[in-house]
């Protein structure tokens, strides 16, 4: 059996790892190759591409380097067409794998959707190119599935990994212990998020935030896991830029979930961090910013009145959302201050968390293999 597979970000990665081992638990033999990060390559995937080279987000973003992108896509849709495999699965990178996904859908390759594109909250006329381009969607989210099932498009609600891997209940102590904090003040992880774009634009924020938050609680740690050595020098730079070399920070290399587990409060741009936040129990501030003309452009087409995923879980705001103007350092300041002194609101949101862990927990990367794998007639 040979699988073609591209992933475009290190959440799509995990995703991606997942289901190339489970796969792989049935069919030992099975080969997979494509555009793979680390965990994927771990789990015996040959990489044409390294993952990074599609790790690119926003409008504006994108056009600096389409015709990179383009000639990348088009050789990989070749080598596909002259090798076939028994199936191609994009996971999440739409923008890059929906175009890839038609071309190979039209010579008569099997296609899947690992993660459904954000149709449902904005530019929902791209769910026919969707059905256009895959035989099968595969989503992390309930909701997506009721939108694909409305559509006539082909869907599996597999649950989230994620929701698989962390436990439903948290033990702060363990996660502090692993992280050697030894304090018995307040936590607050720090998360500028994974790319050095998020970084840039939103690190000061934090940042200077973090500063005023200390004025007013100075027994509070913050911790700051950065993803790579890039953005982990960059927001270090913007540390001693922003004068906050004196703020009882502690900068980790990785760690995000560890991070995050031995937290009170977690600041956090928006992204797959606000989901893990929530499956940890956290009460996090949402701040976040894009480059402006992006930002314009994704304002205009947004069909829903939230970004980060509790609150699109939910259906209503559960979490403060803080984005492009509106992300001041003072009023992430604020916010993160009143969830250090929550008391029974905290406790509430908690068990509100607790309920979508346990809707997401459902054996994902079990489920997206059989799902996967039915498609081609397998067992």
């Amino acid at each position: 059996m040979r699988i073609g597979i591209v992933a475009g970000e290190a959440s799509g990665d995990l995703l991606a790892s997942g289901l190339i081992k489970a796969i792989k638990q049935r069919y030992p033999d099975a080969v997979f190759e494509g555009v793979a990060g680390d965990a994927m390559i771990a789990e015996g995937c040959v990489a044409r591409y390294p993952l990074e080279r599609l790790s690119v987000m926003g409008f504006v973003e994108v056009l600096g380097r389409y015709r990179e992108l383009s000639a990348m896509r088009k050789e990989l849709a070749q080598y596909y067409i002259d090798n076939p495999p028994d199936v191609f699965i994009g996971v999440d990178a739409p923008d890059f794998n929906l175009g890839l996904e038609r071309m190979l859908k039209e010579k008569g390759i099997k296609t899947v959707h690992y993660v459904s594109p954000s149709v449902w909250a904005w530019r929902q006329g791209r769910v026919k190119k969707i059905g256009k381009s895959v035989d099968l969607v595969l989503t992390l989210f309930p909701f997506e599935a009721k939108f694909y099932q409305q559509h006539n498009v082909a869907v599996a609600f597999v649950g989230h990994p994620l929701a698989d891997m962390i436990p439903l209940t948290i033990d702060v102590e363990h996660y502090r212990q692993a992280l050697d904090i030894t304090i018995k003040g307040p936590v607050v992880a720090v998360l500028p998020g994974s790319r050095m774009s998020e970084v840039n634009a939103i690190g000061g924020t934090l940042l200077e935030a973090a500063m005023l938050v200390a004025k007013s609680e100075p027994d509070v740690l913050f911790v700051a896991p950065l993803a790579s050595d890039e953005t982990q020098q960059a927001f270090e730079r913007i540390r001693d830029e922003v004068g906050a070399k004196e703020l009882n920070l502690r900068i980790c290399r990785g760690r995000a979930r560890e991070v995050m587990g031995a937290s009170d409060v977690v600041m956090v741009a928006s992204g797959t961090a606000t989901l893990e936040a929530m499956l940890l129990k956290k009460p996090m501030v949402v701040a976040y910013r894009l480059a402006r003309l992006t930002y314009w452009i994704a304002k205009r087409l947004m069909k829903i009145p939230y970004v980060s995923l509790p609150n699109c879980l939910v259906g209503r705001k559960v979490v403060e959302e803080l984005i492009q103007d509106d992300a001041t350092p003072e009023r992430v300041a604020s916010e993160t201050l009143k969830l250090l002194k929550q008391g029974e609101g905290r406790d509430r949101l908690v068990e509100l968390f607790l309920e979508q862990h346990q809707q997401l927990r459902r054996d994902a990367s079990n489920r997206a293999a059989d799902a996967v794998l039915d498609l081609k007639g397998y067992k």
